[in-house]
C-alpha cells in the first residue's frame, strides 16, 4: 500500500513537545462541577443515540496546518452527529496562534462546552482544573466512559499520567496502542539500501559502523553519477539523531517523553542527561559528523519538506524522518529502518521509545457545559475500536472499504485527499489509535519492519509525563525554561563547533548555578508521586 499514502502520512506524528510550563496562578477550587444545576437531558447509558432529544455543543478546536479548514462539513462528523443525536460546532483556531487564543478565551470567561485537539499541557489541566474551569471527570468516566475506563484499567501507567496531584482526571488523551510500535516511534533512523548495496556494505549496527557508512557515502559515489553530490545524513535539525544516539551511550533509559531526564543506573536517582559525561561524548560524535561534512548543509535551518525532496532525488544515505516510503507529496524508495545502534561501551537502548500516553490534554469539558454526561459518552466512543475506526478512517464505503478478510483500507479518493473526509491530520487529537483502525504510513510493511528491528531494545520502563502541584510549578517553571533554553543553545554550539569542548566543565557548572539541584528535587517529587500511585 506504501506509495498511496504520499499525500498525508507525515502529518500524523508531530513530535511530542515539551509541555508548555505556563506559570500557574490558580485560585482555590470550586465545588465539583456536578453540583451546579444542569439542564437535565436523558442520556442513554449505552448504545446510540446517546440522547433521545437532540442537543448542540460548541467545541474550541486546534487546527494543524495539514488538517481540513472546516470540520463541521466533514462526513466523519456528520455521520457521528446522526448516530448520537449530538450536533457539535467545531470552532477552529490555527495551531500557530492556538496557545494565545486558548488562553485569551479562558481568561476572558467566554469559553465553550469543551476543548478538542487544543494541546493542553498537564500544567494547564492543573491550573484550570484547580480553578474549576475544567471539570473533574473521575465519576463521569466511571459511569459514562466504559471504553476509556477499561483502557485505564489495562494501562495503569496511563492512569498515573492522567491523574493530577489533586487526585482528579480532567482530560481525555491521545493514546497509541503500545503494541503498535511504529506509530509510537514516529520519526526514526533510516538507511538507503541502494547505497549500502552499491558500497557492498552491510547495514551499520554500531556507532562506529554508522560513521564509516556515512564517510563511504560521501567519498565513494554510491549513486554512480560521477559527482560528489551525495548527502550522507539529512534531517531537519540535530534533535532526532541526538535522541537516537543517546541510547548507544546508555542515556535515555526511560524513553523520550522525558528527553533530558532518566534514571542513573549507578545511584538509582534521577539524572540530568545534558550534564552527564557521556552526553559530552554523544555531542563529540555529532560534532565529528558535522565538521567532516557528513550532515546536510544548513542542518540547523533546513525544513522537513526540503529534506524529503533531497531524499526523493536519490542523494541521501541516511535520514531521520517518519515513513520515507509514504511521506507528504513524494514517493521515496530504497529506505529501510536502522537497528538500535550499539555504542562504544556496548550500550544499546532504543532511547526514542515513547509512552502510549502521547498527549495528556487532548480533550477537556468546561463548567459551562450543560450536558457533561452526554459529552463524556460522545468522547468515550473514540477509545473503542469502532470509534477509532470512524475517527481515523471515516465512513465505511465513503472513505474506506472493508475487505473480505476483515481488513480495511482507504478508498482511492480518500488516499488522494484525506482532508475531505476526516480531521485527525496533525495529531494532538482525543482518540485511541491502533494498527487495526489506522491505515496510513506507520501501518505499511516498511514501517512495521523498521519498528520490529528496534523492539528488542525498548527500555524496560518508559515514563509518561509527570504532573506538578501549583506550588511546585511556581518554582519549576522558570527553572525548566531557563535551563532547557541554555542546554538547547549550547548543544547546538558544541555540535557545530562554535564552542570548543574545552568549555564543557564551564557549561556544566553554569547549569548547576542556574539551580539544577532544585530542578531535580522538584522533578524527583513528581516522579515519586508517579511511582507511588
Amino acid at each position: 500500500m506504501g506509495n498511496h499514502f504520499k499525500r498525508f502520512t507525515k502529518v500524523l506524528l508531530t513530535g511530542v513537545l515539551t509541555a508548555s510550563l505556563a506559570t500557574a496562578c490558580g485560585s482555590g477550587g470550586k465545588p465539583a462541577a456536578e453540583e451546579e444545576p444542569k439542564e437535565q437531558t436523558a442520556v442513554n447509558p449505552t448504545g446510540f443515540p446517546i440522547v433521545e432529544e437532540p442537543i448542540k455543543l460548541t467545541f474550541f478546536a486546534g487546527k494543524a496546518a495539514s488538517a481540513p479548514a472546516d470540520w463541521n462539513s466533514l462526513p466523519v462528523w456528520k455521520e457521528y452527529a446522526k448516530q448520537t443525536n449530538i450536533e457539535v460546532d467545531f470552532q477552529l483556531t490555527p495551531a500557530e496562534s492556538l496557545a494565545e487564543k486558548r488562553n485569551l478565551v479562558l481568561s476572558g470567561g467566554d469559553y465553550p462546552d469543551a476543548f478538542h485537539t487544543a494541546r493542553l499541557s498537564a500544567n494547564d489541566l492543573m491550573n484550570y482544573g484547580g480553578q474549576g474551569i475544567f471539570i473533574p471527570l473521575n465519576d463521569l468516566i466511571d459511569q459514562y466512559a466504559p471504553n476509556f475506563k477499561k483502557l485505564l484499567e489495562e494501562h495503569p501507567e496511563v492512569k498515573k499520567g492522567m491523574t493530577m496531584p489533586d487526585g482528579n482526571i480532567y482530560s481525555f488523551p491521545t493514546f497509541y496502542d503500545p503494541n503498535f510500535k511504529s506509530v509510537l516511534i514516529g520519526t526514526k533512523l533510516w538507511y538507503n539500501q541502494a547505497f549500502l548495496d552499491a558500497l557492498g556494505m552491510k547495514e551499520p549496527e554500531t556507532t562506529d559502523e554508522y560513521y564509516e557508512y556515512l564517510k563511504a557515502v560521501k567519498t565513494q559515489d554510491p549513486n554512480k553519477n560521477g559527482k560528489a553530490d551525495e548527502i550522507p545524513y539529512a534531517a531537519s535539525g540535530i534533535g532526532s539523531l541526538l535522541d537516537e544516539l543517546k541510547g548507544a551511550w546508555g542515556l535515555g533509559n526511560r524513553g523520550n517523553i522525558h528527553g533530558r531526564v532518566d534514571m542513573d543506573p549507578q545511584s538509582g536517582k534521577l539524572r540530568f542527561i545534558p550534564t552527564d559525561p557521556r552526553y559530552k561524548e554523544v555531542l563529540e560524535y555529532l560534532n565529528k559528523l558535522y565538521k567532516e561534512g557528513l550532515m546536510v548543509q544548513d542542518i540547523m535551518t533546513i525544513e522537513g519538506p526540503q529534506v524529503n525532496a533531497l531524499m526523493d532525488e536519490g542523494l541521501v544515505g541516511s535520514a531521520e524522518t517518519n515513513s520515507p516510503h509514504a511521506i507528504g507529496g513524494v514517493t521515496i524508495e530504497h529506505f529501510v529502518g536502522a537497528p538500535t545502534l550499539k555504542g562504544p561501551y556496548g550500550d544499546q537502548i532504543f532511547s526514542r521509545a515513547r509512552s502510549p500516553l502521547i498527549d495528556v490534554g487532548a480533550f477537556v469539558i468546561t463548567d459551562k457545559n450543560q450536558h457533561p454526561e452526554a459529552t463524556v459518552r460522545w468522547i468515550d466512543h473514540f477509545y473503542s475500536e469502532e470509534g477509532s475506526k470512524l475517527f481515523f478512517m471515516g465512513v465505511k464505503d465513503v472513505s474506506y472499504v472493508e475487505n473480505p478478510d476483515g481488513s480495511i483500507e482507504y478508498t482511492e479518493e480518500a488516499l488522494k485527499e484525506q482532508s475531505k473526509f476526516v480531521s485527525w491530520a496533525g495529531g494532538f487529537y482525543p482518540a485511541m489509535l491502533t494498527d487495526k483502525t489506522f491505515k496510513a504510513g506507520e501501518a505499511t510493511e516498511p514501517s512495521l519492519a523498521a519498528a520490529a528491528k528496534v523492539e528488542g531494545q525498548w527500555p524496560e520502563e518508559v515514563w509518561p509525563q509527570f504532573t506538578y502541584t501549583q506550588e511546585e510549578l511556581t518554582q519549576f517553571t522558570p527553572l525548566h525554561t531557563d535551563i532547557n533554553k541554555y542546554v538547547d543553545e549550547m548543544t547546538a554550539k558544541f555540535v557545530v563547533g562554535d564552542v570548543p569542548f574545552s568549555e564543557w566543565d564551564k557549561y556544566v557548572s553554569t547549569i548547576e548555578r542556574m539551580g539544577l539541584s532544585q530542578y531535580l528535587e522538584i522533578y524527583t517529587a513528581a516522579y515519586n508521586r508517579y511511582k507511588a500511585e
